[in-house]
């Protein structure tokens, strides 16, 4: 299953190649232009019918993950993050570094050796480190070196009523969605954008905004869903197996309203369920895209996402499924004339 070897593959922010080279390998034969800019962003158009909006499908490839800062004498890693991990879900995780995907641990003191003080604290990055096998620091050196990138290691797989785990759920399902967009005959000419380094400030979008110039765009994401334990709605965000997010605000843009309100109305007609987006403090690359150049209406459509930035995530497979269902709907409504470029 796709789904399942995006997951996998490494893709760390700033080094998304294995991500690219797999989305390139799935969408072969199936598209009209392949490019990759000089950042990464991998460039896809698919052809349909001449004479509509340009129109931007994105989705980003990066994971949030760690790199290697040091290498001690006894021949642990220290490291520090690559977007946005809370401390801790790290201890005891399986992990790969590099190139050669070295094979680690992440490392803490044992709770035997820890005061009652130290117990009721929570274990910081710099009180941790990785433990790849090696006695010393000239043995960890021939296996790994500073700046490499980290990833966790996890297992993906479809489980409970019609739910999916697995790591970098943000942004693989979205990808997985763009990709079979991608696969199927469209009713009009888009271009696909598989951008790069959003966990660390949204840096490939604007590129490959300005680079294709689209009148339209709508970024497909995943977003928090913390409707668990005795969370109030309010603070929720979102609910798995409720179908995909709208946003009407994040904390980097505001949708374009005539563009958003399109976006329900079409959610309506087509009888797709939908939610809409509670405001939480974390940004998307329809930041960067919106203002690019003379600025860009955009939307987000976001896959609901429990324990993001986590070596494991879940999403709710009906919820990918409805996403995919309602881009089709607004592509096909775009092409019928349904939304005329205006004012917001």
């Amino acid at each position: 299953m796709l789904l399942t070897e995006l997951s996998a593959a490494f893709g760390v922010s700033g080094r998304e190649g294995e991500v690219r080279d797999l989305i390139r390998r799935e969408i072969a034969g199936h598209v009209d232009r392949v490019e990759i800019d000089i950042l990464g962003n991998l460039l896809l158009y698919k052809e349909g019918a001449e004479g509509k909006p340009v129109v931007m499908l994105s989705a980003h490839m990066d994971e949030a993950g760690l790199m290697v800062a040091d290498i001690e004498e006894n021949g642990f890693i220290k490291f520090h993050k690559v977007g946005a991990i809370d401390d801790r879900v790290l201890a005891s995780k399986v992990v790969e570094i590099g190139q050669h995907k070295v094979k680690g641990v992440i490392g803490a003191k044992a709770i035997h050796q820890q005061k009652v003080e130290e117990r009721k604290k929570t274990l910081l990055i710099d009180q941790l480190y990785i433990d790849i096998g090696a006695g010393s620091r000239e043995e960890a050196k021939k296996k790994v070196k500073i700046g490499d990138y980290i990833a966790f290691v996890s297992e993906a797989s479809p489980f409970g009523a019609g739910n999916f785990k697995g790591k970098a759920m943000d942004n693989r399902a979205g990808c997985y969605v763009l990709a079979e967009l991608l696969k199927e005959k469209q009713p009009l000419s888009f271009w696909g954008a598989f951008t790069v380094q959003e966990e660390i400030g949204l840096r490939g979008a604007g590129i490959a905004a300005y680079k294709i110039n689209p009148d339209l765009a709508i970024v497909i994401e995943t977003t928090i869903a913390a409707d668990y334990l005795d969370n109030e709605s309010r603070h929720q965000v979102t609910e798995l197996g409720k179908g995909p997010a709208v946003t009407f605000m994040d904390a980097s843009f505001i949708s374009h309203r005539k563009f958003y309100e399109f976006v329900l109305a079409v959610a309506e007609k087509n009888r797709i369920p939908y939610q809409l987006r509670r405001f939480s403090g974390s940004g998307t690359d329809a930041g960067r895209i919106s203002l690019a150049r003379a600025g860009v209406p955009a939307c987000v459509l976001s896959i609901p996402c429990r324990y993001m930035h986590a070596p494991v995530s879940v999403i709710n497979l009906a919820d990918v499924e409805n996403t995919t269902r309602l881009l089709k709907a607004i592509l096909h409504s775009l092409a019928e004339g349904e939304f005329k470029l205006c004012w917001n």
